[in-house]
């Protein structure tokens, strides 16, 4: 039998979906309660506020600056809003009467919280990713709904999105699910290496673990990244107008003429050409500011080594029940979209032929690859994907720093949203429009989350909830760098 702990009383006007208490005993914002209705039995609550009254005046404060011993009389009051009890259909229901004031409340049981909340056991084909904030309740998501139903994944910098991230992949690589991420800092090779253990791993059930066999890297920087395998396209691959935007051309009407021309002429005779054999075609035409903007762009790009005579194959990149990772440290931001835009791309027409295993595609940073306002190469393709992608079994994780620079539209069709520390007003207010069943407490708590405590909506859960994020069993590659005290 678990033991009952009371923390306080029911006092004032009392309604049916908020109560306040006079606290009596020890308990923290955010925990779970319990009170007794004369009708509905036992139900639950949460405490989503704290306030000490006091009858201390100026007065009397001032007395206390001078030196003089006063006595301050104060209460600690609590209040609760009422999630509610099963009915004897299972049915989550709030009372229909007000509950009575004198109640004592207690600290919720865990028996009563799974069952309120609706907290299944679904570690056979679930995600565990941490405890239900102030309570040892383990909180598994859905692996099929983070799949089929999108997720998003939002906090401020600094706040442990990415150590978050690597929580998840680690529960996707579990179930051998394929997964594809959008790497631009290089932080997910990581997840090759065990993390170093810690005493936090003790209370969450955690031991280091690398997934070495089940990491693929790829980048088109093979320099920076030299564990890495070349990441290569085809010019054949790319049309003249993406290849305009790639060198930021935004001025179509003056280039795109003769640079189709000269693609369409290296087709035909050659099938896959080089950036060098488009530079000569366009020399041999007529010497003109145009053409010649044209050429200095081209060869610019030249040098970034992306394009080949033969590019990667998409069957290389994906690999049944693996996590392949796109690094992009180093690359430019460019080069960045047109990996994004081309693999997303054949990720999703591939899906659709069932050419594919049915897979998980991350992108990290993506407000840079699907902004609200301004252009990316990217967008159109990743927003299909948020439309489209679940029928064809293709989830999209999206991961930013600033959600109000995200696409709403993507942001909207996320059914799990994860979101752990923000505080931007303009973050804030896009994450209230974009999630459902949030409260105004929730949103307020949100700015004063303690880094690694997340609110999880969604993937199988009936209500929000704030979840103490597990420690990582692998070692985490998105530390902050040292600046002071470094040589």
């Amino acid at each position: 039998m678990e033991e009952m702990n009371k923390v306080g009383i029911v006092y004032g006007d009392v309604s049916t979906t908020e109560v306040q208490v006079t606290i009596t005993g020890l308990i923290d914002q955010g925990e779970y309660v319990q009170i007794f209705h004369q009708n509905s039995g036992w139900v639950l609550g949460r405490l989503d506020r704290l306030e000490r009254k006091t009858d201390l005046s100026v007065e009397k404060a001032l007395l206390i600056n001078a030196g003089e011993a006063v006595p301050i009389q104060e209460v600690l009051l609590g209040y609760v809003s009422i999630i509610g009890y099963r009915d004897n259909k299972g049915i989550l229901q709030v009372p229909k009467t007000p509950f009575r004031a004198g109640e004592p409340v207690y600290k919720a049981k865990d028996s009563l919280i799974k069952e309120t909340i609706g907290l299944e056991n679904i570690e056979g084909n679930g995600a565990y990713i941490g405890l239900l904030y102030n309570h040892m309740i383990p909180i598994y998501l859905d692996i099929n709904a983070l799949v089929q139903k999108h997720v998003s994944i939002l906090a401020k910098t600094g706040g442990g999105k990415s150590y978050l991230t690597g929580v998840i992949i680690e529960e996707l690589i579990k179930h051998n699910v394929t997964t594809v991420v959008i790497d631009p800092h290089g932080e997910y090779v990581s997840l090759k290496y065990p993390a170093q253990q810690s005493k936090s791993m003790e209370k969450f059930n955690v031991k280091p673990k690398g997934y070495p066999e089940k990491i693929i890297e790829f980048s088109p920087d093979t320099k920076t990244n030299r564990n890495a395998k070349p990441l290569k396209f085809t010019l054949s691959q790319i049309t003249p107008r993406e290849l305009l935007n790639l060198i930021n051309f935004t001025d179509f009407r003056a280039y795109l003429v003769p640079l189709r021309k000269a693609m369409d002429y290296l087709k035909a005779a050659k099938g896959n050409f080089f950036l060098k054999d488009l530079i000569n075609v366009l020399s041999q035409d007529e010497d003109s500011a145009t053409v010649n903007a044209l050429i200095n762009a081209l060869s610019i790009l030249d040098d970034e080594g992306i394009f080949s005579d033969v590019g990667t194959k998409i069957d290389e990149i994906v690999q049944n029940g693996k996590v392949s990772i796109i690094n992009l440290k180093g690359v430019s931001p460019d080069i960045q979209e047109m990996v994004v835009q081309r693999l997303s791309y054949m990720l999703f027409e591939l899906r659709k032929r069932d050419a594919l295993p049915p897979l998980m595609f991350v992108v990290e940073e993506a407000h840079n690859f699907i902004p609200q306002q301004g252009k990316a190469m990217s967008s159109k393709i990743l927003r299909t994907i948020a439309s489209e992608g679940r029928k064809f079994g293709l989830g999209l994780c999206i991961i930013s720093q600033r959600p109000a620079k995200v696409d709403k539209n993507i942001l909207s069709q996320c059914n799990t949203q994860i979101i752990l520390k923000v505080t931007n007003p303009n973050d804030l207010k896009t994450i209230g429009d974009s999630v459902e069943g949030l409260t105004r407490s929730s949103i307020d708590e949100i700015q004063n989350l303690p880094v690694g405590v997340a609110l999880v909506t969604g993937a199988s859960l009936a209500m929000p909830l704030f979840v103490e994020v597990r420690p990582r069993e692998t070692k985490h590659g998105g530390e902050s760098v040292n600046v002071a005290g470094s040589k």
